[in-house]
């Protein structure tokens, strides 16, 4: 039902879908099942968290890193700690049913209910398409946030357990963030490396070349999981760390494989995740209290709002392209709650906490109403707002080009200013892999394969994909084909030299690409520009005269093809002259006439004076030669003037006529030569002028 998915969310549906099952399913008498905690952290979560993290967009998540740190670290611990405490304030005031929670029981639901979900954020932002940076930023956010969640979540379990808590165990637990989130990358990293290493030696064995990717990915979450270290970052860094080395040494065959299979994956896991939550709803035991849930609601609303502004108001002091005020909305609009709170929340114990139906309670509530009315409301908002969609752009071996030579320029301008920012550790980090790296984990020559040819490569290999998809095999262009990417010949590099040396194969091979690719750019519509771009306003006005030129060349060509000449009479000397002008090549001159004088006839106005001019007449005045005897006999012959095509200029395109000796000729008939020089006593303008 097109008309009802374009206005309701796919997870909005889905859980409307799962409360109508989990309804089916009591009404027949029997018990629906419901989420457990195991089944979710284990096997539903870690398909959509490692298709998230392997198909990461790299570069706009690196250059808004410290925008989203910001947002996941500080933005979650003030959601916690201001929810729980202003929670605790409500229960101390709320009556007799909730006076008996503590105040670390209410600090462990704000750290479970103030984390953004990634599925759920995932499950929206994908359907409004928002542009790049809102996206990088909210999703950024939900994924580093987990190990603000997994800290403040064990923490607070922990000392809800002690009998007092002293200030060793909060600086251990402050401590703690840096071991659980920097522990969980690590163990991303080493896994990463491996699978990046065991995909160099699986030439011959092409079939299990997609396992390797799930299995050490898998072993990273798993691993990072059994240490209470943060598995959704472990997973991510895996995939960012695998990805290059692994797509250059696998096939294109496993490659399509991996992508389908995640996608599928995280598509079927996001589906089971969202009917289950419709489910455990009707299957789970609640405590409705309406003081507790309305204030939840209430605060968490306000919590997200006031942390959006007060980070954004110190971020935009340090960032270059500010966050408006229409991308803080969206922002604090878009902190969607998901399956992880409910199953954080059902992982409790009823023994340390007997009051977890009613966290469950207003837990359930806070996700309905962020993904049903916060989800639903998200899509007009946007477009009310006019915020920038996303705009599907292919990139181009020019925009790379164009990229790396911006990334240089701006690292050698950070090193003649002694500032050595992210772009200057980037081009560390880049020159480390090239040169270390990139040999030990890359099999055969790829690993010395230049970045352009490997881009081209790939964009090759992509074209090629989708003229096949699409049934225009017989159309491919010229351009794909031009480059044999398989045919180099690599040749040794003589060891004294410090800067390694392309061979001759691969500097044709470079030349080819920027011929194919960068000579027609003026047939591009517009150039990249990272964020706003500015029109141009003599691109139209180039445009149309091009345009009108090209018009003007076929209409040229046709009245050529279709022009016929009718039969000669005696007509009026009008007449005579037009069709002088329309047929010229009857009135080529003798061939012994070439030293007589010409009349030439414009053929645009035969009326005119001035369309017959004078060419060749020179008069014994100027010339200072007598009239030659052919002169006499012959008389003046007529010869036609061309017409100028319209695609030329008659001022600036010199005729058949504009020899020295002509343009001399006129000069002496119409030009009387310069006035005499004012002697000195003559004022420079006369008087009466």
């Amino acid at each position: 039902i097109p008309s009802v998915s374009s206005i309701v969310p796919e997870s909005c549906l889905l859980i409307v879908v799962g409360l109508l099952v989990g309804g089916l399913i009591k009404g027949v008498g029997e018990k629906p099942p419901i989420l457990k905690s195991d089944i979710f952290f284990l096997f539903l979560l870690p398909p959509i968290i490692l298709d998230a993290g392997y198909f990461l967009p790299l570069r706009p998540f690196t250059e808004n890193l410290g925008t989203i740190l910001i947002f996941a670290v500080v933005g979650t611990l003030w959601n916690a700690f201001f929810l729980g405490g202003l929670m605790y304030a409500v229960c101390q005031l709320g009556g007799p049913g909730l006076n008996h929670i503590g105040l670390l029981a209410n600090l462990l639901f704000g750290s479970i209910i103030s984390a953004v979900d990634p599925v759920a954020v995932l499950a929206v932002f994908e359907e409004i398409h928002i542009n790049e940076l809102l996206h990088i930023l909210v999703f950024g956010e939900s994924l580093l946030n987990d190990a603000v969640t997994v800290v403040l979540y064990h923490l607070f379990e922990e000392f809800a357990n002690f009998e007092q808590v002293t200030i060793l165990d909060i600086i251990l637990g402050f401590l703690s963030f840096f071991v659980v989130s920097l522990g969980g990358v690590l163990v991303g990293v080493i896994y990463g490396v491996i699978a990046a290493f065991t995909s160099r030696f699986t030439s011959h064995i092409r079939v299990i070349e997609p396992l390797f990717v799930f299995l050490y990915s898998y072993m990273a979450y798993l691993s990072a999981e059994l240490f209470h270290l943060s598995g959704i970052m472990a997973l991510i860094a895996a995939g960012v760390v695998m990805r290059p080395y692994v797509e250059a040494n696998i096939s294109h065959k496993s490659h399509t494989t991996i992508k389908y299979f995640l996608k599928m994956w995280s598509s079927v896991s996001e589906t089971l995740i969202f009917i289950f939550l419709g489910v455990s709803t009707v299957a789970g035991h609640h405590y409705w209290n309406w003081t507790f849930v309305i204030s939840t609601l209430f605060f968490c609303l306000i919590a997200r709002v006031l942390g959006v502004l007060v980070l954004t108001w110190f971020i935009n002091k340090f960032r270059i392209v500010k966050l408006t005020p229409k991308d803080q909305f969206i922002i604090a609009y878009g902190g969607l709650r998901g399956a992880i709170a409910f199953s954080l929340g059902y992982l409790l114990d009823y023994e340390h906490f007997s009051m977890r139906d009613m966290f469950l309670t207003a837990i359930i509530t806070v996700i309905f109403f962020t993904v049903f009315v916060q989800g639903m409301t998200i899509r007009p908002l946007v477009d009310l707002l006019a915020v920038k969609k996303k705009q599907e752009t292919k990139r181009s071996i020019n925009e790379e080009i164009h990229t790396q030579f911006l990334d240089h320029l701006l690292t050698g301008i950070e090193d003649i200013c002694g500032h050595y920012g992210h772009h200057h550790w980037k081009d560390k980090l880049n020159r480390f892999n090239k040169k270390y790296v990139k040999k030990c984990l890359i099999a055969g020559e790829r690993s010395k394969e230049p970045q352009l040819i490997a881009f081209y490569h790939k964009m090759e290999m992509k074209q090629a994909i989708e003229l096949v998809e699409s049934g225009g095999i017989g159309k491919i262009p010229s351009a794909v084909s031009t480059v044999s990417i398989q045919n180099i010949n690599p040749q040794t590099l003589p060891l004294e030299r410090v800067i390694p040396a392309l061979s001759k194969d691969k500097e044709e091979e470079i030349r080819k690409i920027l011929r194919t690719n960068l000579q027609k750019t003026r047939q591009r519509l517009r150039s990249y520009n990272r964020h706003t771009l500015v029109a141009d306003p003599y691109e139209e006005a180039w445009n149309q005269m091009l345009l009108r030129r090209q018009k003007a060349r076929q209409l040229e060509q046709k009245m050529n093809n279709y022009l016929t000449v009718p039969a000669h009479r005696l007509d009026s000397p009008t007449m005579s002259r037009a069709r002088i002008g329309s047929d010229p090549l009857a009135y080529e001159p003798k061939e012994d006439s070439e030293n007589l004088p010409i009349i030439t006839i414009d053929p645009a106005s035969p009326q005119s004076p001035e369309s017959v001019d004078l060419m060749s007449e020179e008069p014994k005045g100027c010339s200072g030669l007598p009239p030659s005897p052919e002169e006499d006999e012959e008389g003046l012959v007529m010869r036609v003037k061309e017409p100028s095509s319209p695609g030329t200029d008659d001022v600036f395109t010199p005729g058949t006529g504009d020899s020295p000796s002509n343009q001399r000729m006129l000069r002496c008939l119409s030009d009387p030569g310069p006035r005499p020089e004012p002697e000195e006593g003559e004022p420079f303008i006369p008087k009466g002028q």
